[in-house]
């Protein structure tokens, strides 16, 4: 289920006429793509690198990863959020991990998942992240702080989904809402 939904999301980008930017870090492969008509006037690609090492740093990732992560519109995220989670209105950010944690930040037990692993860079494959830009604006206004430090908080909060947090129910909720303080504080990234 969950490589039908990359894969899905691969081919959205490419239908959209995917042109991705790609950072590299070490071996890592952070894939950004911009389908937006909205433009951030921030240095997006630098915070997106940034968040992503910073969140696998910090829950001690042992492996060299790969993410996705694409801006769209309001409308593009509403269209993913209703085909997907079967909830039709726009979101700030989607996440689609590609491997399930028995435990969330836990990386003892990957290794057995034979399709963990990106079989051509050998990177731990994550997983996409789907970013709307209008509810960056919007939620930055709303919350009296930078759009950097909303994209910030955004990338951090998806990327530790992807490594298998939640905030379904109030204990989950207050681990995670902890460990997006600290990767951001550590970051100097404030509201």
């Amino acid at each position: 289920m969950k490589r039908k939904i990359c894969q899905r999301i691969r081919k959205i980008k490419k239908d959209l006429g995917n042109k991705p930017f790609r950072l590299w870090r070490g071996s890592m492969t952070i894939e950004i793509s911009y389908e937006s008509e909205k433009k951030l006037d921030i240095p997006y690609e630098e915070i997106v690198n940034k968040m992503v090492v910073s969140a696998l740093d910090f829950e001690n990732c042992p492996y060299e990863a790969e993410v996705s992560v694409t801006f769209v519109d309001d409308e593009e995220i509403r269209k993913i959020n209703s085909e997907y989670r079967g909830i039709d209105k726009s979101t700030d950010v989607l996440s689609f991990p590609f491997n399930e944690f028995e435990i969330p930040g836990n990386f003892d037990n990957i290794e057995e998942s034979v399709d963990a692993f990106n079989p051509e860079t050998g990177e731990l494959l994550l997983g996409d992240i789907i970013l709307s830009t209008d509810h960056i604006t919007e939620q930055a206004i709303e919350y009296g702080h930078s759009e950097t430090r909303e994209l910030a908080f955004l990338v951090v909060h998806s990327m530790l989904h992807l490594m298998g947090y939640d905030h379904m129910v109030d204990e989950d909720r207050v681990i995670m809402e902890e460990r997006q303080r600290k990767i951001l504080e550590l970051e100097g990234i404030s509201r």
